[in-house]
């Protein structure tokens, strides 16, 4: 049954898609309120002062940085405990940012210096002195025309309404009633302009009342108490909306006038209010997508950390139908193949060990059965040729015939051990007692060897066959003691380690021997290799699959003259201490 693979990688704290249409919805946001922004800004020349835009100009930022910390802080912790992806996450991440770096800086500074040179530029053209000027032109212009209005009027307009200047629209005289009320008694002229009363009763210029005296001028002409003429002037279409219009622009010059001398600051407020919330969010969605990316590489790198420990059930699943997902169903793939070859491979490799064993063990068993028979036809000669004197040989015979006879009945029980399936009685136990009861008859039957057990923790236990490791600690024990020359000090130690996420307990056999030569070492291991002269070469083979089927290992450092050190690695039992 395949086995899914799921990594530890942390989840992003937003999708990928949710960023994404925040990062929309920011942009409109922004288009919007930028032009709200320069709107209030050119009208009024002043930064915007509603309370909700500013609410949203310092939120927005506020939120984005917070998110940003929090991604950027969840990168490190990655980064220092070494999380796997992390620091190709980062090397992504760093990439992005230089890209955004480099389209970004350019832009940013083509549009300062822009603005810059055309504000150097402005500052070259005196458009205030221009519109005084024009200003003070079109008053004088104006007077002008009003001088000519009068004279005009105060020469043609005393009669009759015979013979109107051009530019006079109308004349309307008023008397002053007995109830001193003013009523007109004639007109003359555009009935629009027509009033119900006069509007002064001094002589000259009125002052001109909008929306009653829109591109006109009205004049009092006084003869005599009681009766007025005004006359109304054309001063041309358009006049007021021209004069409004020539305020209104004198007032947006003197807005962006203003604006000029603080455009750097405005600039730094642009950037940081529209530009700066765009790139925390793309920062943001960087992260997140490297974080996105990675998650199929460090399945990948887990799989095949775990394939290449011999685990072939490793099934990734393909989120992806791009390039990574096509990558991911090859995986796939070729673990099968793999777990196939390996099948058909330790097949193969099953038959040719058990061909080679049985050779060896043919060899083994051939090599006593040679002084066997010689022993029985000596035995049998002397009986033939001389019966009273086979005596002299029979003793020797027979015990070299029984000799013999358990070698072979010690190398097939050896045989039978590597050979058949072991269930081992699995019980937690103390490695200081089982070593401690494994050297005993040792200490008495080899008193020239020093045994040290001081290093050994007393709290340490493992969950093991007990009867298998004390027959690994004897095996290795005896093998120290050999390499000795029944004279030295074999040294016993206890440690935990810790591999990956499991703690093992390490036992370590040192000896003060010989030591094994290099061109051995590759073959310690191999059955039915020996360097005793009454040794099976099974010993070593045996211990090895012993501490494998406990799920520990056994390796050794050994140089010639310096001694030999073996180590067992076995799973410690966790409510033990260090």
């Amino acid at each position: 049954m395949a086995n899914l693979l799921r990594t530890k990688t942390k989840p992003s704290l937003i999708d990928i898609r949710v960023l994404v249409l925040i990062y929309l919805l920011l942009t409109v946001l922004t288009i919007f309120l930028s032009r709200t922004f320069f709107t209030e800004l050119l009208q009024s020349g002043e930064l915007v002062d509603s309370v909700w835009l500013i609410v949203i100009f310092l939120t927005i930022p506020a939120v984005l940085f917070l998110f940003l910390i929090i991604s950027t802080v969840n990168l490190f912790r990655d980064l220092i405990s070494r999380q796997m992806g992390s620091r190709f996450q980062a090397r992504l991440l760093v990439y992005f940012i230089t890209i955004v770096v480099f389209a970004v800086f350019p832009l940013t500074f083509i549009t300062n210096l822009s603005v810059n040179e055309i504000l150097r530029f402005w500052k070259t053209i005196d458009i205030e002195a221009a519109m005084t000027y024009a200003q003070g032109f079109a008053l004088d212009t104006y007077s002008l025309r009003l001088e000519q209005f009068e004279y005009r009027i105060q020469n043609r307009m005393k009669g009759d309404f015979d013979d109107f200047p051009p530019d006079v629209l109308a004349a309307q005289d008023f008397v002053l009633g007995e109830e001193e009320s003013w009523a007109s008694v004639s007109f003359a002229g555009d009935g629009a302009q027509a009033l119900k009363m006069p509007p002064s009763v001094w002589q000259g210029f009125v002052v001109r009342e909008m929306p009653r005296d829109v591109d006109v001028i009205r004049y009092v002409l006084s003869s005599e108490r009681g009766h007025v003429r005004v006359v109304t002037c054309d001063l041309g279409i358009g006049f007021d909306e021209a004069i409004r219009s020539f305020t209104d622009e004198k007032a947006r010059f003197d807005v962006i006038n203003s604006l000029r001398l603080s455009l750097n600051p405005l600039l730094l407020f642009y950037y940081g209010v529209f530009l700066f919330p765009t790139l925390l969010m793309t920062l943001i969605i960087a992260i997140n997508f490297t974080r996105r990316l990675s998650q199929p590489l460090v399945e990948l790198v887990e799989a095949t950390r775990r394939v290449a420990g011999g685990d072939f059930s490793i099934h990734l699943i393909a989120r992806r139908s791009d390039e990574l997902g096509l990558l991911v169903h090859s995986f796939n793939t070729m673990v099968r193949e793999l777990e196939r070859s390996q099948a058909t491979l330790m097949k193969a490799e099953k038959i040719s060990i058990w061909q080679t064993m049985a050779q060896q063990l043919a060899h083994e068993i051939k090599n006593p059965l040679t002084p066997i028979k010689l022993s029985a036809e000596r035995v049998l000669r002397r009986w033939r040729n001389n019966p009273e004197r086979i005596g002299e040989i029979l003793e020797n015979s027979m015990l070299a015939i029984i000799q013999e006879t358990e070698g072979l009945s010690t190398l097939l029980n050896e045989f039978r051990t590597l050979s058949r399936p072991m269930e081992p009685s699995l019980s937690w136990t103390r490695v200081r007692d089982l070593v401690e009861e494994t050297i005993v008859p040792y200490k008495s039957s080899h008193p020239n060897v020093l045994f040290r057990t001081e290093y050994i923790n007393a709290t340490i236990a493992v969950k093991i066959d007990r009867h298998r490791l004390s027959q690994v600690l004897t095996n290795l024990i005896i093998n120290a003691i050999d390499a000795m020359n029944q004279e030295g000090v074999v040294e016993i130690r206890t440690d935990t380690v810790r591999k990956r996420d499991s703690r093992y307990c390490r036992i370590s056999i040192r000896d003060t021997g010989k030591g094994i030569p290099l061109e051995e070492k590759s073959r310690v291991f191999m059955p039915y290799f020996t360097t005793k002269e009454s040794g099976t070469g099974l010993g070593l083979p045996i211990v090895e699959r012993i501490v494998n089927e406990h799920d520990g290992s056994i390796w050794f450092h050994s140089a010639p003259g310096m001694g030999t050190t073996f180590f067992i690695d076995l799973p410690i039992a966790p409510e033990t201490g260090d």
